[in-house]
């Protein structure tokens, strides 16, 4: 269930290519990197993908191409004995946007569909694809890329960082008893999600969404998302907020275990997509969620790592953590204009290094402060690559939690307090996105 869920979706960003001790061991081979344009282009990427990913469900090949944006999938080709080329790996991505701190859409690529052929890992293909695909961004004025990543070892060495995190919540339903005092919500409904009204429906409530971390859901996405519903033997359910025409949130969930369904005493859900674009939506929800008969839990996951849920009842030990993860790999692509996209709080100013290896262009000092960022030449404060600082980026990771793991050099006590007033947030960022 798990795999086919999280497909749905979106698709999972993989690479074969890789070494466990350390940075891939490449051997090189001749290869060529191309935009592919024809269906039956894309559905010969769609193999390549799933074959390097052994265990991921197969999707409808004939549909693919209706998932993907057009010019945004490549695929990297080598000669063989038998013919001239042979496609042996691929990536993709989206047209996208991203909110960053100070509420402003950043343009991004949402990059997915990474993959080698396990005959032709640890050749450099990966590191070509991931390099066309960034210099695709850089024509295209998007500032950032962000994944979702299967390993942790794996996209530093592009200059990629964990930007944000999520926790799985786990709520005891019989001990969930609201706080007096917490507001209702509002009107509450269930929709149909294999109507194509539904689907709109949803899609509109989020472009509502605007906290930080939130990305946009390009059309290909919901249409992945609801062929793999239609594939998928698990059954879901969804719920939106507010009056029609005024809808401000949707929730949808699944049975996490229907083996022993009518016998077991631990009946639960996992409501894998919440989206409250208000605190009203945010309560309605929870609520209903929190009154459907039969359950003895309720799983939300992802939320942010700062939720506060267990706030709202009389008994906060109502609610657990099954784990907190990696959500947001992001990457700086134009490292000036991220920079200067996002607010920064009164009252000081940073000198950052920057070191970027693949795109030398963003290598350079950096002053920062509220009133703006522009280049400089004087002496730094910190010295930093282009991934440490995407940690930092979207106020996810704090500078002194890198200082204190050597991942950046500190060169000002005072730089490194400057840097965490500076970039800090009063809430966690957040994506809530699969793709």
């Amino acid at each position: 269930m798990r795999n086919g869920f999280f497909l749905m979706v979106g698709r999972l960003v993989r690479v074969a290519a890789r070494n466990r001790d350390g940075p891939a061991s490449v051997e090189p081979v001749n290869h060529e990197i191309r935009v592919l344009t024809d269906a039956q282009e894309i559905g010969r990427s769609l193999d390549v993908f799933l074959t390097a990913m052994v265990g991921l469900p197969r999707a409808d090949p004939d549909k693919q191409h209706e998932f993907m944006e057009p010019g945004r999938t490549v695929g990297a080709y080598v000669p063989t004995p038998s013919s001239p080329d042979r496609l042996v790996g691929t990536a993709s991505a989206f047209t996208s946007w991203m909110v960053v701190p100070g509420g402003k859409k950043v343009p991004q690529a949402a990059v997915t569909d990474v993959g080698v052929l396990p005959t032709h890992t640890r050749r450099g293909l990966a590191s070509a694809l991931v390099r066309h695909q960034l210099e695709q961004c850089l024509g295209r004025r998007e500032v950032i890329a962000s994944l979702r990543a299967s390993e942790g070892t794996i996209y530093e060495r592009w200059g990629f960082g964990i930007a944000s995190n999520v926790a799985a919540v786990e709520i005891s339903v019989p001990r969930a008893q609201f706080r007096e005092g917490v507001p209702m919500g509002g009107d509450v409904r269930l929709i149909d999600l294999r109507e194509r009204s539904a689907q709109d429906l949803l899609a509109r409530i989020y472009t509502g969404a605007n906290w930080v971390g939130a990305i946009d859901r390009p059309s290909y996405w919901w249409r992945a998302r609801a062929h793999m519903r239609q594939l998928s033997s698990d059954h879901y359910y969804a719920v939106v907020h507010g009056i029609p025409g005024h809808e401000d949130g949707f929730a949808i969930y699944m049975p996490e275990d229907t083996t022993a369904w009518f016998r077991s005493t631990d009946r639960g859900i996992v409501v894998g997509d919440f989206v409250a674009n208000t605190s009203r939506a945010h309560f309605g929800l929870l609520r209903y969620l929190l009154s459907i008969d039969l359950l003895q839990r309720v799983i939300l996951d992802p939320m942010p790592v700062d939720h506060s849920i267990e706030k709202l009842f009389t008994d906060e030990r109502a609610v657990g953590v099954r784990g907190v993860r990696d959500e947001t790999w992001l990457r700086l692509v134009d490292v000036q204009a991220a920079l200067s996209a996002r607010s920064y709080r009164t009252g000081a100013q940073v000198i950052l290094q920057v070191k970027d290896d693949l795109l030398r262009q963003n290598s350079g000092r950096y002053l920062i402060s509220a009133d703006g960022v522009a280049r400089t030449e004087q002496p730094p404060d910190i010295t930093l690559d282009v991934a440490q600082l995407a940690c930092a980026y979207l106020g996810g990771t704090e500078f002194w939690q890198l200082a204190q793991a050597g991942r950046i050099a500190v060169h000002k006590d005072a730089g490194l307090t400057a840097a965490d007033h500076l970039f800090g947030l009063r809430r966690a960022p957040f994506s809530g996105t699969m793709f």
